[in-house]
C-alpha cells in the first residue's frame, strides 16, 4: 500500500472554516433522478450521496434550479420551494452523519430550455433573444429587461438561503456550461447595450451581483462559483477567454475538474496549480474513490448509457466498492475525454 502522506490529493486542506481530510471532491453531476412534477429530490439520493461520503470529504450536489424559470431538463431538482428544501434535509443529514462537507450547486439554465419547462409555457429568459441552433430542443429565448435582472439575482439569493435551511454547508453558483450566467459573461451570446452588456466589466456585472447577494445572505466562506471560460458549451464562447477568466478569478480556493486521474490530480495539487480536484464520472463509478487512490487500486469503468436515466439503482447506486481484501468487480465501458474546469471559494 502506498503511504497516504506521499499523495498530495490525500493531504488535509482548510476550506474556509471547514477542515477537509483530503482533496478529492465529488463534482456536481446532473443525473436526472428527481422524477417528480415539482423538481423534488428523491429518497434514493440519500444512498447515492452517502455512498460517496468520507469523513472530512467535500461533496457538491447536482445543480438545483433557483426558480421555476430556471429548468431545462427533465427530472432535475430545485431548491426554491419548501417541499424541495424538506426533501433535501435527509439527504444532507446522511452526508453529515458520515462526517462529510456538503455544498449545493445552484443555477439557472437560461436559454438552454424550452417552453415545456417554463411556467405557463412562456419563452425561456436569457441575456439575449438569440436562439440556440437546435430549435427543436430549445425555444427562442426572451431577452431580460434591465429592470428584471435584480429579480433573478434575488432568486439566487433565496436559493442560497434555502440551501442553508436544508442543512447544506454552502453553495456553488453555476456560472458555466453555457447557462444563464455564462450567457451574460460571454460575448458570443451577450449582445446587450445596457449596463449588463458590451465591455468585459459590464458582462461580468450580473455574475458578480449574484455572488455579492449570495455572500451577503450566507457568508463568503460558504460561497463558490463554477466557471468555464475556455469552453463553448451551448454555443457560449468568448473572444478573449483568458481575460474573462482572470477578471472573474480571486485569491481563494481553486478547484480544478475535467478528466483528472490519480496521477495528474496529485501533480496538480503538488505543483500548486489547484487546491482541490473534483471528480465526476469516475466518482460516480467509484463511490470509494479516495480509498482507491490511497491504495492504488484500479477503477471501475463508468457506463455512459446509464448516466441520465430515472432508475434509482442502475448506473447510480450499484457501482461496486472495494472488498476488505482489496479485490473488486470491474465493469468495462468506454473511456471518456476531458471536460471543463471550475473555480470555487
Amino acid at each position: 500500500m502506498e503511504d497516504i502522506t506521499t499523495q498530495s490529493l490525500l493531504t488535509p486542506f482548510k476550506l474556509g472554516h471547514f477542515n477537509l481530510s483530503h482533496r478529492v471532491v465529488l463534482a456536481p453531476l446532473t443525473r436526472q433522478r428527481s422524477y417528480s412534477y415539482n423538481s423534488v429530490p428523491q429518497p434514493h439520493a440519500i444512498l447515492y450521496y452517502s455512498q460517496r461520503t468520507t469523513k472530512g470529504g467535500l461533496l457538491i450536489a447536482e445543480a438545483n434550479s433557483v426558480s421555476d424559470t430556471a429548468q431545462g431538463y427533465t427530472d432535475t431538482p430545485g431548491i426554491w420551494t419548501k417541499e424541495q428544501v424538506e426533501a433535501w434535509k435527509p439527504i444532507v443529514d446522511a452526508v453529515h452523519a458520515k462526517g462529510g462537507i456538503f455544498f449545493c450547486q445552484i443555477g439557472h439554465v437560461g436559454r438552454v430550455s424550452n417552453k415545456g419547462f417554463q411556467p405557463n409555457g412562456q419563452a425561456p429568459i436569457s441575456s439575449t433573444d438569440k436562439p440556440l441552433t437546435d430549435i427543436t430542443a430549445h425555444s427562442p429565448p426572451r431577452r431580460l429587461q434591465t429592470d428584471e435582472v435584480p429579480q433573478i439575482v434575488n432568486d439566487f439569493r433565496i436559493a442560497a438561503r434555502n440551501a442553508i435551511e436544508a442543512g447544506f454547508d454552502g453553495v456553488e453558483i453555476h456560472g458555466a456550461h453555457g447557462y444563464l450566467i455564462e450567457q451574460f459573461l460571454k460575448d458570443q451570446v451577450n449582445d446587450r447595450t445596457d449596463q449588463y452588456g458590451g465591455s468585459l466589466e459590464n458582462r461580468c456585472r450580473f455574475a458578480l451581483e449574484i455572488v455579492e447577494a449570495v455572500v451577503n445572505e450566507i457568508g463568503a466562506d460558504k460561497v463558490g462559483i463554477r466557471l468555464s471560460p475556455y469552453t463553448e458549451f451551448m454555443e457560449s464562447g468568448d473572444s478573449n477567454p483568458e481575460a474573462l477568466g482572470l477578471y472573474m478569478a480571486f485569491k481563494g480556493t481553486f478547484i480544478a475538474a475535467g478528466g483528472y486521474g490519480r496521477e495528474d490530480g496529485n501533480n496538480a495539487v503538488a505543483e500548486n496549480r489547484a487546491d482541490l480536484i473534483a471528480y465526476g464520472r469516475v466518482f460516480l463509478a467509484n463511490p470509494d474513490l479516495a480509498r482507491r487512490f490511497e491504495v492504488g487500486a484500479p477503477l471501475n469503468k463508468y457506463d455512459r448509457n446509464t448516466f441520465y436515466t430515472s432508475d434509482p439503482v442502475i448506473g447510480y447506486t450499484d457501482y461496486p466498492f472495494l472488498e476488505a481484501n482489496g479485490t473488486m468487480a470491474v465493469l468495462k465501458f468506454p473511456k471518456e475525454e476531458k471536460r471543463d474546469i471550475f473555480f470555487s471559494n
